[in-house]
């Protein structure tokens, strides 16, 4: 192969110049250290490449790991808040409804206790005249 790739090279230098050269010519060695620095510099940029890539990836996977946990806590604390917002407004809402059955058992009491009183009068004047009546 590399000596197919020779070849075609001697045959293009002839064809483009016009000038014959062996396949010791120096201008080959030149040639053949030039492929041999191109490969070897193909392999570290490769190399390189695939370490850099690594890096990435590493550097988004932190960073998504760290998104995720931003995120999270974010929710917790909406959810913590949210929890917060919840209890504060049952609590209002249930002294609410309280202060509002004590108001409306105060008032039915009030409405009840003036016709019990008239009958507990009622019930002493009785006793009262029973008591008069026994005595007699």
């Amino acid at each position: 192969m590399e000596r197919d790739k020779i070849d075609e090279t001697i045959r293009e230098i002839a064809a483009k110049h016009g000038v014959a050269i062996g396949r010791n010519d120096p201008i080959l060695i030149l040639h053949t250290m030039n492929d041999r620095l191109m490969r070897d510099s193909e392999a570290a940029q490769k190399e390189i490449l695939e370490q850099f890539q690594s890096e990435l990836e590493d550097i988004a996977h932190r960073w998504g790991n760290d998104a995720k946990d931003k995120a999270e806590r974010t929710l917790n604390a909406a959810l913590a808040a949210s929890k917060e917002a919840m209890a504060k407004s049952m609590a209002d809402g249930a002294k609410s409804i309280t202060d509002s059955m004590l108001s409306n058992i105060e008032s039915s009491m009030s409405q009840i206790i003036t016709p019990i009183r008239w009958v507990a009068v009622m019930n002493m004047v009785a006793a009262g005249i029973a008591l008069l009546a026994a005595t007699k």
